[in-house]
């Protein structure tokens, strides 16, 4: 213990701050002081200044910097001679992953256990506090700083291994978080599932009593969840379609819910309100989710669904407004939807009475409106849907008109008979109490049945024809707008052609006040495009259709028109030369022959003579339908007009015969100035000859039609169903070829072979031609192979030759260069 004590260094107190001699003082009283008390002070006289000053500057030259190095020397003394396998503990795998190292071997992390790192920071605290050896004995203040600071290290250290610990627990707990979190989502799905399943079906058995359900549903169909939304919104769909009633809820007013009631008419009140509440929300939960691209096409489904179910309920238009908006959607799913339930809303009215109609029908011209006309095609299609009363544009019945004249014959007879007493005042007041509940029991009648009443069906049907033509002429006013201000820009009519298909269908509900305005529209429409300069026009088949609408309007108000349809047989003979059919519809065309020329109409000789050599010309041009069309209305004008039967003549005409144009000119734009009666249809003897039987077989007949007076052939066929049936037969149909040659010559004036009418030699000489086709294609591809083949191998030589010449010239350079 002595050798210990003697070896500790004790620190002496803390010296004064230094002050130099030049600013020390001593003042009269100081030195008065000591003077006074020189026994007290005679100590300082006897201290041994050499040992104290020998002190000071030992302890001075021990440093701060030595102090830490030496202790810097224990640390790495005792880390160095620590084990490793003792120190350290590895850690659970299921808390960390293994490290690989570039040698490939896996090893987990490993952190000092909890003993061995207590015993290091004992010792180094032991160490920070002075207890092992210090070299010098601090005073209390620096033991107390000292102290300070190891508590704070202290305090960090544990909040280091609390963090570590954390860190350490985190991939296992978080793993463990989400784990639970997806069974608890799913747990919460599938009971919300359950859920819905038991409230719609609890709801479909007895609606009155849990009516109060279908708030709940409607909260779990508020879900972040996608499926739990739709789910719900189909539920809700399916539950609202089947508790519905057939009639329109109206809500009490103040006045009757301050009225004493019975308690069944309380429990009807309530539950009519709460399903009306409920059924608003559905309508604008659906509205909303509507516009968001995830739950488009099932909210629009729900929505059409549900109003092709309930048209007469409550909030109709609120669903209305979003189908007729999506009639015109980029969506075709959508579109398509929307437009199947505007179609059956108009197919279906007596679910709705013809309100409905109305309504969608405004819409949908209004819609036309503020787009400018710039829809799809389906937004007008729709009004092909409609159906009117035949007698709508007619006046009234006379029974209107019955009683006015009742009314006014016991007037008269009132007047007539002044000698009469007038009836007593009990008597009158009697008569009108009976005439007012008569009223009353009338309406309420009417208001129960479900017969419509008549003025009021046909006063909607007149709003929805006035506002479907005037669509439809806004349509036909912006596209002659377009075509008069395009200076050769390009522009678009993508609503003409069905506006023109359903003018067509409608044409005898027009009203005369608009025919000679609707006249002068489809004139210069069927015109538009004829210049050849003009680069932008209407389509072929738009053309014609303006030429189908007139005649059809025509026909429809024969006795009312009087109207020179002269120029549009003028643009039909110039469209049958420019019908092309990939680009144009066959269907149109056939249309077009079968309304202006075949549909009883006698025409002049001149302009059917014109058309029948333009038609014989068009079906050797193109494919066997159009050709079998044209030549069905060949026949007719020939039937109809025997003069122009003179063309199957060899000969051909003139003087009489062709009447004041002796030549034909085939580039007339005018059918009446061709000179087609001084031609010959020399176009029917190559038709017989035609690769399909059918046409070649009209040809064969239309050509003894002048030889054969007594067997004229006129069949009822019209264009339009000889186009629609070999259109279909071209899809299958198989050109017969005679693979095999005769040596007998064929006479002159021998009859055409005509092809085989036996289905099964048919089929054999098909197999036969595949045969003999297949083997020859096969050789002709082999052939080209082998070419091919010995192309690619002369390339080859010759590169190789070409790299060996040039090899050799290498080598010889280089013996030049040696």
């Amino acid at each position: 213990m002595r050798k210990k004590q003697k070896q500790k260094i004790v620190l002496p107190p803390e010296l004064p701050p230094e002050v130099p001699d030049d600013e020390i003082q001593v003042s009269d009283e100081d030195l008065q002081f000591v003077d006074q008390n020189r026994d007290y002070a005679g100590f300082v006289s006897n201290l041994d200044t050499k040992s104290i000053t020998k002190h000071v500057t030992r302890v001075a030259d021990v440093k701060d910097d030595a102090l830490e190095s030496m202790y810097e020397r224990r640390l790495r003394k005792k880390s160095a001679d620590k084990d490793k396998e003792e120190d350290e503990v590895e850690v659970d795998p299921v808390d960390a992953l293994p490290v690989k190292t570039l040698d490939g071997k896996l090893y987990y992390r490993t952190v000092p256990s909890a003993a061995k790192k207590s015993e290091t920071e004992a010792t180094a605290a032991s160490e920070d506090n002075g207890t092992a050896t210090p070299m010098v004995k601090l005073t209390k203040a620096e033991k107390r700083a000292k102290q300070k600071k190891l508590r704070k290290e202290a305090k960090k250290q544990v909040k280091e291994t609390a963090q570590s610990d954390e860190v350490r627990q985190a991939p296992q707990s978080e793993v463990l978080d989400e784990v639970k979190k997806e069974l608890t989502a799913e747990e919460a799905n599938d009971k919300k599932k359950y859920r819905l399943a038991e409230l719609g079906t609890a709801l479909l058995v007895d609606p009155e009593s849990n009516i109060k359900s279908l708030r709940e549903m409607l909260q779990i169909a508020k879900d972040g969840e996608h499926s739990i939304v739709i789910l719900g919104l189909k539920s809700l769909l399916a539950v609202f379609k089947d508790i519905l009633p057939g009639y329109r809820i109206r809500l009490p007013t103040e006045k009757e819910q301050q009225m004493l009631v019975s308690k069944a008419v309380k429990k009807t009140r309530l539950y009519e309100s709460t399903l009306l509440t409920a059924y608003k929300a559905f309508v604008q939960k659906l509205i909303t989710l509507e516009e968001q691209a995830v739950y488009k096409c099932v909210a629009m489904r729900c929505i059409c669904t549900l109003l092709e179910a309930v048209p007469h309920f409550n909030f109709r238009e609120n669903l209305l407004v979003a189908i007729v908006k999506g009639i015109s959607s980029q969506d075709d799913v959508v579109r398509k939807l929307c437009c199947a339930t505007v179609k059956s809303l108009f197919e279906h009215e007596g679910k709705h009475g013809g309100e409905a109609t109305v309504e969608a029908v405004k819409m949908i011209a209004e819609l036309v409106k503020v787009h400018n006309c710039q829809l799809h095609p389906d937004s007008i299609e729709v009004f092909m849907s409609l159906s009117f009363d035949e007698d709508l544009r007619k006046p009234e019945s006379s029974e209107v008109d019955n009683k006015t004249k009742m009314k006014n014959s016991k007037k008269k007879r009132k007047l007539v008979e002044p000698n009469k007493l007038p009836a007593s005042e009990n008597k009158r007041s009697r008569r009108e109490i009976i005439s007012k509940t008569r009223e009353e029991v009338k309406a309420d009648y009417k208001a129960a049945s479900f017969a419509q009443d008549v003025a009021e069906r046909r006063r909607m049907q007149s709003d929805t024809l006035s506002a479907v033509f005037q669509t439809f002429f806004r349509i036909l006013k912006h596209a002659m707008q377009s075509l008069l201000s395009s200076m050769g820009e390009s522009f678009s009519l993508p609503l003409l052609a069905p506006c023109l298909n359903g003018i067509g269908k409608f044409s005898h509900l027009i009203d005369l006040d608009f025919m000679a305005d609707l006249m002068n529209y489809l004139r210069k429409l069927a015109g538009a495009g004829s210049q050849k300069n003009d680069s932008h026009h209407l389509t072929v088949s738009e053309r014609l259709q303006c030429c189908i609408v007139a005649f059809k309007v025509m026909k429809n108000n024969l006795e009312a028109l009087n109207v020179d349809l002269q120029e549009f047989f003028v643009q039909l003979y110039g469209l049958i030369l420019e019908y092309r059919p990939g680009r144009d519809k066959g269907e149109v065309l056939a249309e077009a022959l079968k309304i202006m020329l075949c549909d009883d109409r006698q025409h002049d000789t001149q302009r059917a003579a014109a058309f029948v050599k333009r038609l014989a010309t068009f079906s050797l041009s193109f494919g066997s339908a159009e050709s079998m069309a044209a030549l069905v209305t060949l026949r007719h004008l020939l039937h109809k007009n025997a003069k122009c039967r003179n063309l199957l003549e060899n000969d051909a005409g003139g003087g009489s015969v062709s009447g004041g144009i002796a030549k034909y000119n085939p580039y007339a734009t005018d059918p009446g100035l061709s000179g087609a009666l001084a031609s010959v249809l020399w176009e029917l003897n190559l038709l017989t000859k035609h690769y399909h039987p059918a046409v070649s077989t009209v040809a064969s007949s239309i050509s003894t039609m002048n030889t054969v007076s007594n067997q004229v052939s006129h069949s009822n066929i019209s264009p339009q169903q000889a186009f629609v049936q070999l259109s279909h037969e071209h899809e299958s149909f198989i050109p017969a070829s005679n693979t095999k040659k005769t040596s007998n010559k064929r006479k002159k004036g021998c009859s055409l072979s005509f092809p085989i009418s036996s289905a099964s030699k048919d089929e054999l000489m098909t197999l036969a031609d595949e045969n003999a086709v297949r083997n020859k294609l096969s050789e002709h591809f082999l052939i080209l192979d082998n070419i091919v083949e010995n192309e690619r191998l002369r390339t080859e030589l010759y590169c190789t030759n070409m790299s060996l010449k040039l090899c050799e010239q290498y080598r010889k350079q280089k013996r030049r260069i040696r």
